[in-house]
C-alpha cells in the first residue's frame, strides 16, 4: 500500500518527502484554504509537485459537468501532471467518463460506500477514494466500507485503484493495508505517529549508551 499525505502545508509535505516514504499528495480546498486562503494556488502546488513528484491530486469546486470541464482544462494547461478530483455526484460521474475518455486521470472524491466507489470506478475513475474516519465520526464502520470495496475490486479484477481516505489514527493504515487498499492518503500527524514507537526509542537509546561505554572504557584502557 503506498502512502501520500494528505495536506497542503508545503512544510509537512517537504518534512514527509525528505523521509523517503511518500509516493504523492491529495489536496482539498479546505487544506487550501486552512493555509492560506490568500495563497497563490498555481505555485504552492506546483511547488508541492517538485518536492515530491508522484500523485498530486486537484480538486475541482464546480458542481455542473461542463464547469468541472473547463476547470480540469484550465488546471492541466499550468498543471500537465494533475490528477483532477471530482466530487460523487451525478454531474461528475459525467466529467469523469469525458475525462477518461481522453486518458486525464482522475480521483473521485467523498465516497462512504463500496456501492459508489463500484459506480466511480465503472465511470472510468483513475482513483476512487474512500472516506473511512467521517464514517467513524458518526458511529459507522469506516474500515468495514473499505474492506467491502476491496472485496469487490478483488472479485472483479477492478483497475481503479482504492485510495483510503480521511484517516484518522495509525490503526486506520493497519486495517487499511490488511483490507488491500492501494493507496492511504494520510495527515501528517498521522504519518508521524505512526513512525514513532517507545521501544524503538528506547532501543536506539540503549544502543547509543552501550556503545558510549565501549568508547569511555577504551579510552581509560
Amino acid at each position: 500500500m503506498q502512502l501520500y499525505i494528505d495536506s497542503a502545508n508545503l512544510k509537512e509535505i517537504e518534512h514527509a518527502a525528505s523521509m523517503g516514504f511518500i509516493s504523492g499528495v491529495t489536496t482539498n480546498p479546505s487544506l487550501l484554504a486552512k493555509e492560506d486562503p490568500k495563497a497563490d494556488i498555481r505555485k504552492l502546488l506546483l511547488d508541492i509537485h517538485k518536492n515530491v513528484g508522484g500523485h498530486v491530486s486537484v480538486e475541482v469546486i464546480s458542481t455542473d459537468t461542463e464547469g468541472m470541464l473547463r476547470e480540469a482544462d484550465e488546471i492541466l494547461s499550468w498543471f500537465p501532471d494533475a490528477t483532477i478530483k471530482i466530487p460523487f455526484i451525478p454531474a461528475g460521474l459525467a466529467a469523469v467518463r469525458n475525462l477518461s475518455n481522453r486518458n486525464i486521470p482522475t480521483n473521485v472524491t467523498l465516497l462512504f460506500t463500496a456501492n459508489q466507489a463500484l459506480i466511480a470506478a465503472n465511470a472510468g475513475a483513475t482513483y476512487v477514494s474512500v472516506f473511512l474516519g467521517r464514517l467513524d465520526d458518526i458511529s459507522t464502520d469506516g474500515v468495514q466500507a473499505v474492506r467491502d470495496t476491496c472485496e469487490i475490486w478483488e472479485v472483479h479484477g477492478l483497475e481503479s485503484l482504492i485510495i483510503a481516505a480521511s484517516i484518522r489514527h495509525p490503526i486506520h493504515l493497519l486495517e487499511c493495508a490488511k483490507a488491500g487498499a492501494h493507496i492511504a492518503t494520510t495527515p501528517y500527524k498521522v504519518l508521524l505517529q505512526s513512525i514513532k514507537h517507545p521501544l524503538t526509542d528506547a532501543g536506539l537509546a540503549s544502543f547509543l549508551a552501550d556503545h558510549k561505554k565501549m568508547m569511555d572504557a577504551k579510552g581509560t584502557s
